[in-house]
């Protein structure tokens, strides 16, 4: 079916616009009627505003210039400098995209190019659009816009009844972060009732409805448009729908976008087998993936600048917390929290030496000084001298010790002292595998020595501060992939230790991303004193 000629809204100002100044210079046109074509003028200028600020992107590799009846808008390849726009409804489905972090997209019936243009230039590459419509209608688009190539795999077309395509869905268990029903086609609530009582939109996800007001046609009270009147079925069978929340726009044919709710049982009466305990409406009403948001939390990482701690930051950061990224080197610290703060993560750098009292206590002054206080330390510096146990000097040993169990006892008992007080916190210590088995064939006694006296250390803090509201566990890596062991003396070392592992490749810094999130989350409240290795097995042979 085609799609129905749109009027811009800038089209309908203008008419408007002349209508008001024919009535002005006619004697005999009552004032009344001049009072209400300017009143309608000027809600036309709020529509218009409305619509066209959705309009501006940062896009550097295409822009679209539309004509309202043209589905297939003439697309122009632009240069970075000149900075185009896309139409109003393809930026916000690519906003929506990006909110969303949507991977899986379907799309339901006919789609305008520019706007699916818009959308997979932000689709990440294991993502996938879905079009699902009775034909194909690709083919003239992709030849107007030779950059759309290059995103082609993440486009996945099934043609043929729309009926037949979303029960193939249904019946390989699919399900879609962000659902697009165009409700100008025949028997769209038909498909939104499939969608729903199949759960192909996925819990929490979001279902954009299409052309949902076609200019206010869905509106009117006496039409035999069947076009309209699948329009008028497709809101009412929406507005009816307990399981969803809605708000309408005023973009292009109108967009009803719909997410929907996870919970909706209401009363006292429970359907029959449903248990409606913490278990079902969530601990304290907070879904599992909200338990593990950090937002309001300060956090700490000592060792921020680099490697494990500066993933620590970043992870924390993303997680919701405000983040003082501490190293001993200026530059690596300022250059970690640049990063934080063009992700929009609120971030410091301090510079400290963790084996200095003086200057722990003056980190945690300005953390305190800037955020308040301090819930979540991360106590990640260390060092590691290798020699043989026979050539290990006092001198390495004492150093080693300085920064990896004193540097970090210190730490815990300042930052503990803050905690205690508040009755809440969460202290998280970077061990190593190295306190659970001596690695080899590298010789660091020192190092293990100390790391195995950092577990014993998080064992006793866990359990003699929980009762007063501070949790303190530990993470211990395997050997983590960084530049320094890629030298060319250390590649047979390194083919060493791969044998040991039964992962088969040494650890990234992102694997241990995820742990350190849920030891600082009250995700992990009743967990204290633990020791959580993450090392693809090799303590296990």
């Amino acid at each position: 079916m085609p799609h129905y000629t749109e009027i811009s809204i800038r089209s309908i100002a203008e008419m408007l616009k002349r209508a008001r100044d024919i009535a002005h210079r006619t004697p005999d046109v009552p004032e009344e009627l001049r009072t209400c074509l300017q009143k309608a003028l000027d809600a036309t200028r709020g529509l218009e505003l409305s619509s066209t600020s959705l309009g501006s992107s940062n896009r550097t590799t295409s822009s679209v210039d539309c004509h309202q009846n043209d589905l297939f808008c003439e697309t122009k390849i632009k240069t970075k400098e000149e900075q185009p726009s896309c139409d109003a409804e393809g930026q916000l489905y690519r906003m929506l995209v990006q909110m969303m972090r949507a991977r899986r997209i379907l799309v339901i019936g006919m789609f305008n190019f520019p706007c699916l243009l818009a959308m997979v230039d932000v689709v990440p590459d294991d993502g996938k659009i879905t079009l699902c419509a009775p034909q194909s209608y690709l083919g003239e688009a992709t030849q107007k816009a030779p950059d759309f190539l290059s995103h082609r795999k993440k486009i996945r077309e099934k043609n043929g009844p729309i009926t037949d395509s979303l029960k193939e869905f249904a019946a390989m268990g699919e399900d879609f972060d962000i659902v697009f029903l165009d409700a100008d086609q025949r028997s769209p609530a038909e498909y939104y009732r499939f969608v729903m009582e199949n759960h192909l939109l996925r819990m929490d996800g979001m279902l954009c409805v299409r052309n949902a007001l076609m200019k206010g046609r869905g509106y009117l009270e006496n039409t035999a448009d069947e076009n309209v009147l699948d329009v008028k079925t497709l809101n009412q069978v929406i507005n009816s729908d307990p399981r969803t929340e809605q708000v309408i726009l005023p973009v292009q044919g109108g967009l009803i976008l719909l997410r929907r709710q996870s919970l909706c049982i209401h009363g006292e009466t429970s359907p029959r087998g449903v248990v409606k305990d913490e278990v079902f409406w969530g601990f304290r009403e907070c879904r599992i993936l909200d338990r593990l948001q950090l937002d309001g939390k300060v956090a700490y990482i000592t060792g921020g600048g680099q490697g494990i701690g500066r993933a620590f930051c970043h992870a924390l950061g993303e997680a919701g917390a405000k983040v003082a990224v501490v190293d001993l080197i200026p530059a690596k610290a300022d250059a970690v929290a640049h990063e934080l703060s063009l992700k929009g993560i609120k971030s410091m750098a301090v510079v400290a030496d963790v084996s200095k009292p003086e200057d722990i206590q003056k980190m945690l002054d300005k953390v305190v000084a800037k955020w308040g206080t301090v819930h979540i330390a991360c106590n990640n510096a260390g060092i590691n001298m290798n020699s043989p146990s026979e050539e290990t000097s006092l001198e390495e040993w004492d150093k080693t010790f300085s920064v990896n169990l004193r540097g970090l006892f210190l730490c815990c008992q300042a930052a503990g002292r803050i905690m205690l007080n508040q009755g809440y916190g969460k202290i998280i210590n970077t061990a190593s595998m190295a306190s659970l088995i001596v690695p080899h064939p590298q010789k660091q006694l020192a190092y293990n020595t100390s790391k195995a006296g950092v577990v014993k250390l998080t064992q006793t803090l866990g359990t003699e501060w929980i009762n007063r509201g501070v949790r303190v566990n530990c993470i211990s890596p395997g050997i983590v992939d960084t530049p320094l062991i890629h030298s060319e003396e250390l590649k047979p070392l390194v083919q060493r230790w791969l044998t040991d592992i039964p992962a088969g490749r040494l650890a990234q810094v992102t694997d241990l991303q995820a742990a350190v999130v849920y030891l600082a989350s009250e995700a992990s409240d009743y967990m204290t004193g633990h020791n959580l290795v993450i090392e693809g097995g090799q303590s296990l042979w």
